[in-house]
């Protein structure tokens, strides 16, 4: 009859299971910790820490020409928010010697002939010099100053010939290409993926610490009610965690959300899932809270953060490593959160990302079931 009984799926012990997690969750400061605030910690941080944008750069100017025309021009660099004019040099030695002291990020020379040339309507001679020492600023300021040229262009001397092309450029999504707008989103997905793994890998191997499993186990307590009783308390504070960090993006980030909320909160149960699933799988194969820890961090942070394409493009990464992205589960939350937060499409254009979701999930929770079921037995 016992056997019967410890053979059926039964709510009860589920419940049980349930309200024995959340009390140790309320009794353990570690625990709610890491649940509450190391996600809200990770955000504030990386989210003021990472950007690509590029603010006052230091330039450097030597004008030989010396002309109404010329001064404009350099006014331009001094009225953009992304030019600080730091030197009016009078030969190549001074500027040559700011740029390798580091103390100018770039430079600009007018040569003589410059007022004349625009007035006859022909191309005027400028150069600008970046520091290529830091190949990403160099670039990012070269695009600066060549938008600079442009404006200047069209204000002063838009008049004097008409352009060969005329190519309207726009940038749909982010127009102002903010880099926190889509850093930001990315960030939630790699922060819930350590997070995830982390709190369920550590709950699960300190029960084996301490042996209150092999307690749990001589109970007629099932693998799936286990498995559901661990997961449950930590889904929720999961879905917490997501909704204090969406508030965050959009309050305190200035992050839009366009696209739908359920969407997202939905998507997110699904990866989350999948997330708390893996960190269960871990702490059966490690049982010491400290290796469990260090294997969640590794197996999920690094994938997460390298090859989900929340900062580098997978498009540039080489064809063996974009095979690999395909197994890594933040890559189609990263997906997902960008496309909510940005551009509004249909959920119809993310099934892709959805049914990996739901397959890792399903992968994920009967590996680890399954495991507990061979302890269990």
């Amino acid at each position: 009859m016992s056997a019967r009984i410890a053979g059926r799926f039964s709510w009860r012990r589920l419940g049980a299971l349930i309200a024995k997690e959340s009390l140790h969750i309320r009794r353990d400061p570690r625990s709610l910790a890491m649940a509450f605030v190391m996600p809200l910690v990770l955000l504030v941080l990386f989210g003021w820490a990472i950007t690509l944008d590029i603010q006052n750069l230091n330039v450097a100017v030597y004008d030989r020409d010396q002309t109404q025309p010329s001064r404009s021009y350099l006014r331009a660099f001094e009225g953009s928010s992304y030019f600080t004019l730091i030197a009016h040099v009078e030969d190549y030695p001074s500027l040559t010697r700011l740029l390798d002291s580091g103390e100018a990020d770039l430079a600009v020379v007018l040569y003589p002939g410059f007022a004349e040339a625009l007035e006859a309507g022909r191309s005027a001679p400028a150069q600008v010099i970046a520091d290529g020492a830091d190949a990403n600023t160099g670039t990012i300021a070269l695009g600066y100053a060549e938008a600079v040229t442009n404006r200047f262009n069209a204000e002063l001397v838009g008049g004097l010939a008409e352009p060969a092309i005329d190519n309207r450029l726009r940038v749909w999504y982010n127009p102002e290409l903010k880099s926190r707008w889509f850093i930001v989103p990315g960030l939630i997905a790699v922060i819930m993926t350590v997070i995830t793994a982390l709190l369920t890998s550590l709950t699960v191997s300190r029960e084996w610490e301490q042996g209150t499993m092999e307690q749990l186990i001589a109970t007629p307590v099932q693998g799936v009610e286990l498995l559901v009783g661990k997961m449950t308390p930590y889904l929720i504070i999961g879905l917490v965690d997501v909704l204090v960090s969406v508030a965050m993006a959009i309050w305190v980030f200035g992050v839009p959300l366009r696209g739908s909320f359920w969407f997202l909160m939905a998507s997110g149960t699904l990866f989350m899932l999948g997330g708390l699933g893996l960190g269960i799988l871990i702490s059966t194969v490690a049982r010491s809270q400290l290796v469990a820890s260090q294997v969640a961090m590794v197996a999920t942070f690094i994938p997460a953060f390298l090859l989900s394409g929340f900062l580098y493009s997978i498009d540039n990464m080489p064809p063996a490593l974009q095979w690999v992205t395909h197994a890594v589960q933040a890559r189609y939350y990263v997906a997902i959160l960008k496309d909510v937060f940005l551009k509004a499409s249909p959920p119809i254009y993310l099934v892709n990302e959805v049914l990996f979701l739901t397959v890792f999930a399903i992968v994920v929770l009967g590996l680890a079931l399954f495991k507990f079921k061979k302890r269990i037995d």
